[in-house]
């Protein structure tokens, strides 16, 4: 239990996919504009992140590694999450077409985000069992949230900000987001982990 609290704190503030290991960038700049499509982005990566890391090791221990197929590795990930984001497409289109508009392109982009297979690659490399790859999975999700819906009640004061020109859209936010790593570069000492 002790460790999985670890793993749970470490991966939302310490170990953030996005400002430690610079995973999941594009959506991270691209969604982060609006909190509403923000916190539907985050929800859609957290449930697509957990379940990918269930799949994934499960199919990665019970095959992969049972049969001696390592190298289908980046394949099979690959292709897990790219199904379970078709899955949740489908969902969020039926049930929430408002939050489907607003995702726009970056809905399907779930598929290619570095963080989803980073969250998969990282549980094999960790050496983590069943349990721990969901926690991690989990609160990678939460850690990418979080930090998508800081950046944008950031982004959304700094709309109505009186800025120089040359300082205004990409440029401020950039900047933004590199104060945010240094913030979250505090938590550090938090785990050992």
């Amino acid at each position: 239990m002790n460790s999985l609290i670890i793993i749970f704190i470490s991966t939302v503030l310490v170990n953030n996919f996005v400002l430690s290991y610079f995973l999941g960038i594009c959506p991270f700049l691209g969604v982060s504009g609006r909190l509403e499509s923000a916190f539907g982005m985050g929800m859609a990566v957290t449930f697509v992140m957990t379940i990918a890391t269930a799949i994934t090791w499960l199919i990665y221990n019970l095959v992969l590694v049972k049969f001696g197929l390592f190298f289908l590795e980046y394949v099979v990930f690959i292709l897990v999450i790219a199904s379970l984001v078709q899955i949740v497409e489908m969902f969020i289109r039926k049930f929430s077409p408002p939050l489907y508009q607003a995702l726009g392109i970056y809905l399907p982009l779930i598929t290619t985000n570095c963080a989803i297979l980073g969250a998969a690659l990282f549980m094999v490399t960790k050496g983590y069992n069943l349990l721990e790859s969901v926690v991690f999975g989990f609160s990678g999700g939460l850690g990418f949230s979080l930090v998508l819906l800081i950046m944008a009640g950031i982004r959304e004061e700094m709309y109505y900000a009186d800025v120089p020109p040359v300082f205004k859209g990409a440029s401020l936010t950039l900047i933004a987001a590199g104060l945010l790593t240094l913030v979250f570069m505090g938590f550090s000492g938090l785990v050992s982990s």
